[in-house]
């Protein structure tokens, strides 16, 4: 497939990703490859080379769920998702679902060495203390900040910890959803994800920084 500029997403985008949450099976989806990738992929594809020379090269995960361990059998991810990594699980994020797109940035699993890491560095008033500046920052412009917490503060930390809230998090990532407007269909959303990309680069600096993989 050659170079696609990007012209935005079809409606078909949308209403192929109505049709597989109503039936995610392998007849819908043979059914309907092509729609998938003319009208989703091809166009996800474009997108992230558009934002490539900014953010860096733009991976576009595979359409296949991982069932073997999953309770939920179901064949397909009801999302096309897209990412550009700037280190281990760390990185920007772009998705188109059913209900329309998503812009985020952050990382999606901080385990073992790197947890110890994150807290570590969240702990330390002089790198804790910028990550929750920046954090109020992203959050005053309107996004939200997200996130896999503990529900009680990790062993070893006072509970009047003035950073607490951060401490818990177990993945840290920020973002904000587009309902299908009609720009979705247009150009423009070069620049909407461009623009929620830059005001979470702060976030994703300072996570592969601090917070890098082994």
């Amino acid at each position: 497939m050659g170079h696609m500029s990007f012209s935005g997403f079809p409606d078909e985008a949308f209403m192929f990703y109505e049709g597989l949450e109503a039936d995610n099976s392998k007849i819908y989806w043979t059914r309907h490859k092509a729609r998938y990738e003319e009208a989703v992929r091809a166009p996800m594809a474009a997108l992230g080379e558009e934002l490539e020379a900014e953010f860096g090269p733009v991976h576009l995960f595979r359409p296949y769920r991982d069932v073997r361990f999953a309770r939920d059998k179901s064949p397909y991810k009801t999302h096309q998702g897209a990412f550009a990594a700037t280190g281990e699980a760390t990185g920007y994020y772009v998705q188109l679902d059913a209900a329309g797109l998503y812009a985020g940035a952050g990382t999606y699993s901080v385990q073992g060495e790197r947890l110890a890491r994150y807290r570590e560095a969240v702990d330390e008033e002089i790198t804790g203390v910028p990550l929750a500046r920046i954090v109020g920052e992203i959050r005053a412009a309107g996004h939200t900040i997200e996130g896999d917490r503990l529900k009680t503060r990790p062993r070893g930390f006072p509970e009047d910890h003035p950073r607490l809230e951060l401490l818990r998090h177990r993945s840290l990532y920020a973002g904000r959803r587009f309902e299908p407007e009609p720009w979705v269909h247009t150009p423009e959303v070069v620049e909407r994800v461009r623009a929620v990309w830059r005001d979470l680069a702060p976030l994703v600096e300072w996570l592969t920084a601090h917070v890098p993989g082994d």
